[in-house]
């Protein structure tokens, strides 16, 4: 386990901070913070993610993310108020063990706040550390529906999957009366998102089905024969793997993409070339890519991310330093009050307007249609339409604990 603690002040090229923090916090972080505390103690946060292993990709893109975002919500003074904010980075390596014992260890060591979870498999078991510790847990990629409404403890900064069926959903207008088809590899991955599209998409008025493929499958032919024989108003890919690039091309020659509507998810921006020439040929549900917004959040995130340009994950770290701001802001060093704080509270951030719903900390966010043109390594990605956080939000769940 590799532990970096990062005591940083960042210099911000954001100088509207004070009328945003004015607008969405009812006050400067520059204030002394009203939660009581010792205010020449620094705030200590913990940041537990993926810096190595499967998810590290994404993991770079959150505390990238998380650095731009702490500069702009303490215009640049890594400070609330007269307390620093000490950051302690801890590699999880998407290991739920590594994570939990992580969590631990902070919060023995005084840190009150825990963010960042990577991988869903681990914000699902540190959820349960922050409700029984009472420290604040904010998630980050992490896109499992389950971490809303865990406890009142828990919040997450990134979307949920939820939010990624609704904006599948929206490409195919009323889904009533309509066939879907689900094209998945069988496992665990392939399981959450049929279940997620019957639900979602089927519970809309929709007939939905699958077709399934082995993992070790590399001959997609006899499966694209099936889908297209099934003749669906939306096919829904839910793909990972190497094999991505040989099944996208087996779609294409076999006329899938060109017979019906295919959607499936935008991911990193390295993963583009994997579509190769079906690339453009596919409508695309996108959490964020790089200009899907044009907000003040996302021009300073821009001026701080290293090359300039923004990917999936950078709006999740940006938000959970906006969060951990206000939380430390409004409650000091009291908990409770830093999730009264949270609860309900609407912010601009890098996607726009977002708002942690009060009565299971759901994040509601836009969400986007997009689509690829030019091929490989030039591909671009354009927003066709922006879905509001009313539009894509999930049902309330009853808060757990």
């Amino acid at each position: 386990m590799t532990v970096r603690t990062t005591r940083r002040v960042f210099i911000s090229a954001a100088t509207m901070m004070a009328a945003a923090i004015a607008a969405t916090a009812c006050g400067s972080p520059q204030d002394t913070a009203n939660g009581g505390g010792d205010s020449a103690a620094p705030v200590k946060v913990g940041l537990v993610y993926s810096q190595s292993g499967a998810l590290a990709s994404y993991g770079k893109q959150y505390i990238e993310g998380f650095r731009a975002g702490l500069d702009f919500a303490t215009n640049g003074t890594n400070k609330v108020g007269d307390r620093a904010i000490e950051i302690t980075e801890v590699d999880d390596a998407g290991d739920p063990a590594k994570a939990v014992s992580a969590a631990k260890d902070l919060i023995g060591k005084g840190n009150k706040i825990i963010a960042g979870s990577t991988a869903s498999g681990v914000a699902l078991q540190v959820a349960p550390i922050a409700a029984q510790n009472k420290v604040l847990f904010i998630s980050g990629p992490a896109a499992t529906d389950a971490v809303t409404g865990a406890n009142k403890y828990t919040f997450r900064s990134g979307r949920q999957s939820y939010q990624d069926v609704v904006t599948a959903k929206s490409f195919i207008g009323d889904p009533a009366g309509k066939k879907v088809v689900v094209f998945a590899q069988d496992g665990a991955f392939g399981d959450a998102n049929e279940a997620a599209v019957k639900a979602v998409i089927g519970g809309a008025g929709a007939s939905v089905s699958a077709v399934r493929a082995p993992a070790s499958a590399t001959e997609f032919t006899p499966f694209a024969s099936q889908i297209k024989s099934a003749k669906p108003d939306l096919l829904f890919v839910a793909w990972a793997g190497t094999t991505a690039p040989a099944m996208w091309q087996t779609l294409d020659q076999q006329g899938v993409l060109t017979s019906t509507t295919v959607v499936t998810g935008l991911d990193i921006r390295a993963s583009w070339p994997t579509f190769g020439a079906a690339g453009s040929k596919i409508s695309f549900l996108s959490h964020y890519f790089d200009g899907a917004s044009d907000t003040e959040a996302a021009k300073a995130a821009k001026a701080k991310v290293p090359g300039g340009t923004l990917d999936l994950f950078h709006p999740d770290g940006f938000a959970a330093a906006q969060m951990v701001v206000r939380a430390a802001a409004e409650g000091g060093d009291d908990v409770d009050k830093m999730v009264t704080a949270l609860e309900g509270w609407s912010f601009e951030s890098v996607k726009g307007t977002m708002t942690i719903r009060a009565e299971d900390h759901a994040l509601l966010q836009p969400m986007y249609q997009a689509s690829l043109t030019g091929s490989g390594d030039a591909f671009t990605a354009t927003a066709q339409k922006a879905l509001t956080g009313d539009e894509t939000a999930p049902p309330v769940q009853a808060m757990k604990g």
